[in-house]
């Protein structure tokens, strides 16, 4: 009963952070990107908790369950897309202050054609994405509470879309600060009291396969890892939640501190949610490998203390879904609807509630994918065959400054897309490279080719000649 109370006053706290700082949300600008005036220590709380969730945390403890910790090692791919991104996009985004989202950005150099279509690859990755935490929240209600998914979904997701819907950004990053906090917190200590209960890692290093600690002992050597590796450094690189966190600060220095802290912060995460599922496999080898950190946590922890670990897990999956819900609202109305209609004849109000309107949608729809695959961490993986192969290199090219044109980003999003499925659904992925991998290195080699063939000037005098007005 104790912990129950825990997480009832988890709940009661995310919903008045997020009305409390969602009543004065007036425009679409303040719903997107607030007053961009938000410290460093908000935008890696926010950053942090955005990517951490039900996928690198659950997911990975669920496939190191099953694998070994490949998965997790894996994952450090997507730590060091993070520390480039700090050091090399991060400091060039006040270039980009005018922007709502990556569709803006990619209106100023290739037009208001491919604005819509990296607005529909927005929600198509934000909801997949989004996909992976909605199941990681039904499998915790069930697992915890006895209760069917159907209720649990209920119960955690109607919070999370009741805040991220109606304060947006604001309330996003305020109620991310909270759960930035808890899953600080409570992450280790799952970790520590599951080591205890298996009597320390000595006992689990004897308990499991050598090649579940050391990917290099398996069948594959290194490839697999590096494969892996790959997959998670191109998979989330530039998504549009984490690019809206790029627009908040108040300078691009502290965006470069913030996004810096935030990938090194990662590393131990990343490493200690995959060794909870090594100790979920000492402690039961016969439990459904996507329970693997709830059943550490259950058998575990005591009372008092699991509540505020089932408080952070929580934490972890509302955090990221919440941040990709709004993504995906943000993408929808900025990036698909209001180029379909003149925006003179829309009211800062009626906008607004577009937005809100369409969270509400786009969580519906996370909702039947969750549904639909099994594995968390597999939701991810094919949620990044939506973005990376067609967004990515014409992105990364108008953020560096490259006088690009439409030619060189309607070959370079075809060639990813083409060869990502065919490489996907035709070949199979061999070599354990996923159709994200071999897409955005294509789309890379056509955005040369056209760069050669057609010679675009290289350097761009003024970015923001081309804003979108």
């Amino acid at each position: 009963m104790f912990d129950i109370s825990i997480i009832v006053a988890f709940l009661v706290a995310n919903l008045l952070i997020g009305y409390y700082c969602g009543r004065d949300i007036r425009t679409f600008s303040e719903y997107s990107v607030w007053q961009r005036s938000f410290s460093v220590f908000a935008i890696c709380a926010t950053l942090t908790a955005s990517f951490v969730g039900g996928g690198y945390t659950l997911g990975n403890a669920s496939k190191v369950y099953d694998i070994g910790m490949i998965y997790a090692y894996g994952l450090l791919g997507f730590s060091l897309k993070e520390i480039m991104v700090a050091l090399f996009i991060a400091p060039r985004m006040d270039a980009f202050n005018d922007c709502h989202s990556v569709g803006d950005i990619m209106e100023k150099r290739y037009g208001l054609r491919a604005k819509m279509i990296t607005g529909v690859f927005s929600v198509l990755i934000c909801t997949g994405i989004l996909g992976a935490q909605v199941s990681a929240i039904g499998a915790l209600f069930t697992t915890f509470f006895g209760i069917s998914q159907f209720y649990g979904l209920l119960a955690g997701y109607g919070v999370m879309i009741a805040y991220a819907a109606l304060g947006g950004m604001r309330s996003v990053v305020y109620t991310d600060v909270l759960q930035f906090c808890i899953l600080m917190i409570g992450i280790p200590l799952a970790f520590f009291f599951g080591l205890h209960a298996v009597g320390g890692w000595h006992n689990v290093a004897a308990s499991v396969p050598a090649a579940s600690i050391n990917p290099f002992l398996g069948p594959d050597g290194g490839w697999a890892l590096f494969a892996l590796m790959l997959t998670f450094f191109f998979g989330e690189i530039l998504v549009p939640p984490y690019v809206q966190r790029l627009f908040m600060a108040r300078t691009s220095r502290e965006t470069l501190w913030a996004t810096l802290i935030s990938g090194l912060i990662s590393v131990p995460i990343f490493l200690i949610s995959g060794a909870i599922g090594l100790i979920a496999l000492v402690m039961n080898p016969d439990i459904n490998a996507n329970l693997a950190v709830p059943y550490v946590v259950d058998h575990a922890m005591p009372v008092g203390l699991k509540g505020l670990v089932i408080a952070s897990l929580l934490a972890i999956i509302m955090s990221s879904a919440a941040g990709f819900l709004n993504a995906a609202a943000i993408a929808f109305t900025n990036d698909i609807f209001l180029p379909l209609c003149k925006r003179d004849n829309l009211s800062h109000k009626a906008v607004l509630l577009l937005a809100r309107c369409v969270a509400l949608f786009v969580g519906l729809g996370a909702i039947a994918i969750a549904f639909s695959v099994k594995n968390i961490l597999d939701i991810l993986v094919y949620a990044y065959n939506m973005w990376s192969p067609v967004i990515l290199v014409p992105l990364v090219a108008v953020i560096f400054g490259w006088r690009t044109g439409k030619r060189e980003f309607y070959a370079s999003a075809c060639a990813g897309g083409v060869s990502m499925l065919v490489w996907s659904l035709i070949l199979g992925e061999p070599y354990h490279l996923t159709g994200n991998v071999v897409g955005v290195v294509v789309s890379l080699l056509a955005f040369v080719v056209c760069r050669v063939l057609w010679r675009t000037p290289a350097a761009v005098p003024n970015i923001a000649e081309n804003s979108p007005s």
